[in-house]
């Protein structure tokens, strides 16, 4: 049996704590603690993590020290947070693993994920990322790196960027590899780094982030995997999500990308 999981960023840095890599470790580890019976379930195991509140971070990061450092674009930034990311949970398991006398290794794969050079994100860019800002700060932002900024919900001004969908993960074969090894597979961490195909047939690397459930729900079927679980903060999918009519759905059997709420 095969099974893919894909858990939020919370994961590893939930709203609640300050974010130093202590904080991380032990919430990783709790995370660990509640994966590992999943390991026995299946030979084949996947894990795909958001990445939101880290990349956030991240791009904090850059807006304090842009004057010394030169920013890195936002592939990058999400590169970075796979990395990372995938660091705490491949040791927050292998550990839980060595404790439970289980032999099974782990492994964290940096992940590039092909979207579109033509999707309508790229012109339209929605999604809000990282930290808060006033709106002085949003205009300095705007003028000096080129961010696109938007008034958040009456909560401050955010950095908004392209999601467009994914098409192809590049590591598919390689994370096949690997579980077929019995490798449990940590990838497309916070959606994949996106890739556009150039003209000459290479890729390279655009300023966006790629939905993470997205890149999960394409990963599983590409893999024929048996199940997709998607762990979230929340207790069921719903329709109208915070908002007065918001219906909790116990089932759905509608396909991604159909009308139908799923």
């Amino acid at each position: 049996m095969s099974l893919l999981v894909a858990i939020g960023g919370n994961a590893v840095h939930p709203d609640n704590i300050r974010g130093t890599t202590e904080e991380q470790e032990t919430i990783a580890g709790r995370a660990a603690q509640a994966l590992l019976p999943l390991v026995g379930a299946t030979d084949r195991l996947l894990i795909t993590h958001g990445n939101g509140p880290v990349v956030g971070k991240i791009l904090l990061r850059q807006y304090y020290a842009r004057e010394h450092v030169p920013p890195m674009r936002l592939d990058v930034c999400v590169a970075h947070s796979q990395g990372g990311i995938g660091h705490l949970l491949m040791q927050g398991l292998e550990d839980e693993l060595a404790r439970a006398d289980v032999d099974r290794r782990v492994a964290c794969l940096v992940t590039r994920v092909e979207v579109g050079a033509d999707d309508p994100a790229f012109s339209h860019p929605t999604k809000p990322i990282g930290p808060f800002f006033s709106a002085e700060e949003a205009q300095n932002l705007q003028r000096t790196l080129g961010w696109t900024m938007i008034e958040d919900a009456g909560r401050g001004w955010r950095y908004v960027v392209p999601s467009p969908r994914p098409k192809a993960i590049l590591e598919l074969e390689l994370i096949a590899s690997l579980a077929a090894q019995g490798i449990v597979v940590i990838a497309a961490g916070g959606g994949g780094i996106p890739m556009v195909l150039r003209a000459d047939g290479s890729y390279g690397g655009v300023p966006a982030v790629v939905d993470k459930d997205l890149t999960s729900a394409l990963l599983a079927s590409a893999l024929g995997a048996d199940a997709l679980l998607i762990l979230t903060a929340v207790a069921r999918v719903a329709v109208d999500f915070r908002k007065p009519k918001q219906r909790d759905l116990e089932t759905a059997a509608r396909a991604l990308g159909l009308n139908e709420p799923h």
